[in-house]
């Protein structure tokens, strides 16, 4: 059978942008109305009604976590929505990249913690959590080390993968290159895990009760890039987004990596990667990154009526850029 992504890339032209004003909207959840949901650096989540007009939702959290203003300060200190999920009830699921834990957050604000400790001890630097078709709750953690910065270094693979189920919390998976988003595939047989400074996809076989039958890499085993989102369509390619060197790629069924849009500035993202391989990375290989369209491309969310709309979320976008695709999403869990 033919892929519809044959031939298909994606130029500046065919893009065009929802939102205002936003801060990190790095990630993104859509409903069928057209409603967008997009975290933010102001500590909580844009709502963008189908008719373009926004609204930020704080959260209610602790005084001792709040926002920070600086431009690099803010993706290591205060309150950082990172990774959303809807909860069953509509709620949104928030993975705090500043706080270190799991939050629940009503449509209205109202935040309660879900996770901070599995075992007794702190959860680490929560990245991403989905829920899955069976309401069970998978959450990544990309590293232990509270300064995160510590761990963009080819020597760190303490990464993890928890889930959270009746049985309660704990690790299923560990040993990860700073462990970013996760998905299930059409049938929630795989969980492919997205291994940010690995630089690949590693994918996990879960059986009945969430314990992993097997582990291996998929697609390259190196993409040449730091992974960050990634998102399935209905064909069964697995789409992602190269964070800072900004490009949306696609991994084929068998495993072929092919770019979809480019918009790298490879002056700077090779002087990253340089410096990565020397253990060497600071704040300002990172900063200087960063493409025309919406610096940092974090993550791929299908929405429209048709699941053929993709939206990019990014690190340092202030607009959240869409273009048409040729095959529709697979939807997530809420949209079932």
């Amino acid at each position: 059978m033919q892929n519809p992504l044959d031939g298909f890339t994606v130029l500046p032209d065919d893009l065009w942008y929802v939102g205002d004003a936003l801060q990190r909207p790095e990630c993104i959840l859509a409903e069928p109305d057209g409603s967008l949901w997009s975290a933010d650096a102001r500590g909580g989540v844009v709502h963008i009604r189908p008719d373009g007009t926004q609204q930020l939702i704080a959260q209610a959290l602790d005084t001792r976590f709040g926002a920070t203003p600086d431009d690099a300060d803010r993706f290591t200190q205060g309150t950082l929505p990172n990774g959303l999920a809807f909860d069953s009830d509509g709620s949104i699921l928030i993975s705090n990249f500043g706080t270190d834990r799991l939050e629940r957050m009503t449509r209205d604000g109202r935040t309660t913690v879900v996770l901070d400790t599995i075992d007794g001890t702190p959860i680490g630097k929560v990245n991403f959590v989905l829920r899955d078709s069976r309401g069970r709750l998978w959450l990544t953690v990309s590293t232990r080390i509270p300064n995160w910065m510590a761990a963009i270094s080819p020597a760190c693979a303490d990464g993890y993968v928890a889930v959270l189920d009746n049985d309660g919390a704990r690790i299923v998976a560990d040993g990860f290159r700073f462990t970013n988003e996760i998905r299930f595939d059409a049938t929630e047989d795989w969980l492919y895990v997205v291994e940010t400074t690995g630089r690949r996809i590693t994918r996990l076989r879960i059986g009945p009760d969430a314990q992993v039958l097997a582990r291996e890499v998929f697609g390259p085993q190196d993409t040449g890039g730091f992974i960050d989102g990634i998102a399935f369509d209905s064909f069964g390619n697995l789409w992602g987004t190269h964070v800072m060197s900004d490009r949306i790629f696609a991994i084929t069924p068998d495993g072929d990596f092919r770019v979809l849009l480019d918009d790298d500035n490879p002056e700077p993202s090779a002087a990253l990667y340089e410096a990565f391989a020397r253990d060497a990375v600071t704040p300002n290989h990172m900063l200087a990154c960063g493409g025309t369209i919406a610096p940092w491309f974090a993550s791929v969310t299908f929405g429209g009526a048709d699941l053929r709309t993709v939206y990019i979320g990014s690190l340092r976008g202030t607009r959240i850029p869409a273009f048409k695709s040729p095959v529709p999403g697979l939807p997530m869990s809420h949209w079932r």
